[in-house]
């Protein structure tokens, strides 16, 4: 079992409340740092431009980048917590002016869940009978809102935290000037795809195989367009 169903651990585990998950944002943050981090080296090594410049190229990506990636999901997640203060001053205007025409709606809401008769309106006189549970039930179901909202900063964070740490990964070669640094870079970047991969199906039902080799073949596939471009301007650079 995922948790223990004793009454003194549910009430410990209610007391808590839910918790706010930050893997979308370390998913959103890695995969993109590994991937547009490995497609620059992809890109300067299909050009054959020395390695000095991968490690320029690379390290100018993962800076602006990344603090531009984590700067745009600031700004969306505050959107999004904007929209749930706005959503919900509507809604208290609402019941508050349009008493009777929003018992209407929760009325409504608790019938399309199968609901009828006196069941139905035991319901409706539960839910308006405490404000902020008619507004929490209004803002769930009539706007598909969850009441639990992400921290813009903590969710920035994670973006721009995943961003660096995975797209440094194929630059170390470089920076430690080893033997064959392009092969060693994808190496790494694969297992790093391959470990995101798996480490993410823990919250899907996608087995962790499928799911680490669905994240290498994105990676993957855009590093080699990266090669493929860099070859193709081989000339270009060398002019």
């Amino acid at each position: 079992m995922e948790h223990s169903h004793h009454p003194e651990d549910i009430a410990a585990r209610l007391e808590k409340g839910p918790s706010v998950n930050y893997l979308r944002d370390w998913i959103y943050g890695g995969i993109d740092g590994g991937v547009t981090t490995f497609a620059i080296v992809a890109g300067v090594v299909g050009a054959e431009l020395s390695a000095g410049i991968v490690v320029i190229m690379g390290l100018a990506n993962i800076f602006a980048d990344g603090f531009s990636m984590a700067a745009s999901n600031y700004s969306g997640t505050k959107a999004e917590h904007d929209d749930y203060e706005r959503l919900k001053a509507i809604e208290l205007r609402h019941i508050r002016h349009h008493n009777e025409g929003e018992r209407e709606e929760v009325r409504q809401i608790y019938q399309r869940k199968g609901f009828s008769g006196d069941e139905l309106e035991r319901m409706v006189e539960l839910v308006t009978s405490r404000e902020d549970i008619w507004i929490e039930v209004m803002l769930t179901e009539e706007h598909g809102l969850a009441e639990v909202q992400r921290s813009p900063v903590l969710a920035a964070a994670a973006t721009f935290a995943a961003f660096v740490i995975c797209g440094f990964v194929p630059l170390l070669p470089f920076v430690l000037h080893v033997a064959n640094p392009a092969t060693w870079a994808t190496a790494m970047i694969g297992m790093v795809f391959l470990g995101i991969g798996a480490v993410k199906s823990r919250w899907s039902t996608q087995r962790w195989w499928a799911s680490a080799l669905e994240t290498l073949a994105i990676g993957m596939s855009a590093a080699g367009i990266a090669f493929v471009v860099g070859l193709l301007l081989r000339g270009l650079a060398a002019g």
